[in-house]
């Protein structure tokens, strides 16, 4: 959504709006005279709030939503001609005004345009025409221009947050290809458990990201509808075509209820809430990277240009980066929730308080967003795992005991639960005795099993066969297993979901470029009979 006082800008949190350095008294100051645009007050804004609030509204809207505007201009025109409202020659001449209209073109006048946008551009054109075109801007409001630039500008982000996360992806899934081979431990309450790989993890990464995804086209359809034609709360009194205007900027279809589409901002809300949530399931896996890289695991190591240093301790190689990440997805939950409180108890109606204020960080949580996946994008392309210290714990800790309870079980005929019982004994007093678990002590697993009155075949092998590394990722069986076979065939499953969500995505993205080239078609080329006057300026 669009800040009423955005900084001109962005930045990764909250700023205070910027003010003017050159008024010392604002309070007392009373309205310019302003040129006439509706005859209902005499003057402008008074500098207190074009300071505050509509000159900082005025630069960002300028800077993130013109195009959006001259889009929904030049559709517009297209539909006055199409009406005979305005004749083609007379739209052309609009829309080549249009088309020469850049960020400086624009400014936020009290005394000329009430600092809005809209009348900004508007008078623009019009004091450029060659002559009068009455008819241009009849039956038309702010209402539906403005949340329609809007959910354009919404819908722009979240192809640019799609965009990063594809691209996330697919450096994840060439990881996991790399690794899912290398032996490493998994952990559960934080010990060491069963032996996975990093290709496995990465792969419920991977998974992550790819439910992400579905769920930001899921949003992106949802916000593709558009409010063109709304007008100001009930509708237009002209036979609009909004099933064509919608088409010519990229949507799927008109907003079919005309008060859902000045007063709803849903889409902020809901595109916020993705945007959280991805941020919640990042930091998980983040941990595990600032785990992994911690001095008593030494599982990763990132290049020396990832990292950063120590001012007093020399030995040490840090990893701020990992923590600038997890950082940064702490503010996304919140912006979803401040997007969430300025909308609530809120009538639901063309409302400044939900379409601007509300609104106030959206552009800021989608930067933080779109940097935060960049910077983990990176981390996951250079990450280096170090094999040797991952096997190293691996061949430490007993993670084969749930394969040596399965192995009495299935082997010896051990009750289940006796034999979790059994292994457990086993493990005990092996670690008491100081046996590494490969290959193991039979005589106390002989022991442990006796106090059961059990007698077993062949303990050696069965303690070989339970804790050796490499059978510990041979012996899984089951599809989404950390086997480096099943993560293999879950791997071409991903890419394949992948290939599929990056097609959706350009199909959306050829929609909004077939858009605008219909709406071009439309005016059709600017003739020599369209000239129109060079000035400069506001009027």
């Amino acid at each position: 959504m669009i800040p009423d006082a955005a900084p001109v800008t962005p930045s990764p949190g909250p700023t205070t709006p910027p003010h003017r350095t050159d008024t010392v008294t604002v309070t007392s100051q009373p309205p310019a005279p302003a040129a006439e645009l509706s005859g209902r007050i005499r003057g402008g804004p008074s500098d207190l709030l074009h300071d505050e609030v509509l000159a900082p509204q005025f630069r960002f809207e300028v800077r993130h939503l013109l195009g959006h505007y001259i889009a929904i201009e030049k559709t517009l025109a297209a539909e006055y001609a199409r009406m005979a409202l305005l004749t083609e020659a007379e739209a052309r001449t609009v829309t080549a005004l249009l088309d020469e209209v850049g960020p400086g073109a624009l400014t936020a006048r009290p005394d000329a345009n009430m600092s809005d946008i809209a009348f900004a551009l508007e008078r623009h054109v019009t004091a450029r025409l060659p002559a009068p075109v009455p008819h241009w801007h009849v039956d038309r409001s702010r209402n539906d221009l403005q949340a329609c630039a809007q959910t354009m500008f919404g819908r722009e982000q979240v192809v640019r947050l799609a965009t990063a996360l594809l691209d996330l992806c697919s450096v994840v899934l060439a990881r996991a290809e790399e690794t899912r081979g290398l032996p490493m431990p998994g952990y559960t309450h934080f010990q060491a458990a069963q032996i996975i790989t990093p290709g496995f993890h990465l792969s419920a990464l991977a998974e992550q990201l790819l439910h992400t995804q579905r769920r930001l086209l899921h949003t992106y359809d949802g916000m593709n509808t558009c409010p063109l034609g709304a007008g100001a709360m009930a509708g237009q009194e002209l036979p609009w075509d909004r099933t064509r205007m919608a088409r010519m900027l990229g949507f799927d279809r008109p907003q079919p209820n005309a008060l859902t589409a000045v007063a709803s901002r849903r889409w902020s809300a809901e595109a916020t809430a993705e945007l959280g949530l991805l941020g919640a399931a990042l930091s998980r896996f983040v941990t595990d990277l600032l785990t992994w890289g911690g001095s008593e695991y030494g599982f990763i190591e990132l290049p020396d240009d990832l990292s950063g240093i120590s001012s007093a301790m020399p030995q040490k190689k840090n990893y701020p980066v990992l923590e600038r990440i997890r950082g940064r997805t702490a503010h996304l939950g919140a912006f979803h929730t401040d997007v969430l409180l300025g909308q609530r108890n809120t009538p639901f109606c063309n409302l400044v308080e939900v379409s601007k204020e509300a609104g106030t960080h959206v552009l800021t949580a989608f930067d933080s967003a779109h940097g935060t996946v960049r910077l983990l994008t990176e981390v996951v392309r250079r990450v280096a795992f170090r094999a040797d210290r991952m096997r190293a714990v691996c061949t430490r800790e007993y993670l084969g005991g749930f394969s040596l309870a399965n192995a009495l079980t299935l082997t010896e005929g051990v009750p289940w639960r006796t034999a979790q019982v059994v292994a457990g004994k086993y493990i005990v007093s092996a670690a008491e005795a100081g046996v590494p678990p490969h290959p193991g002590a039979p005589a106390l697993l002989t022991r442990a099993a006796a106090e059961h009155a059990l007698t077993l075949a062949d303990p050696a092998r069965l303690l070989a066969d339970a804790f050796d590394v490499d059978r510990g990722l041979a012996r899984l069986a089951c599809e989404g297993s950390a086997h480096p076979d099943a993560v293999a065939q879950a791997l071409r499953a991903q890419q394949d979901t992948l290939e599929g969500l990056r097609a959706a995505w350009q199909e959306r993205s050829d929609a909004v470029v077939a858009g605008a080239a219909e709406t071009a078609r439309a005016l059709g080329p600017a003739g020599p009979q369209d000239a129109h006057r060079p000035e400069t300026g506001e009027r």
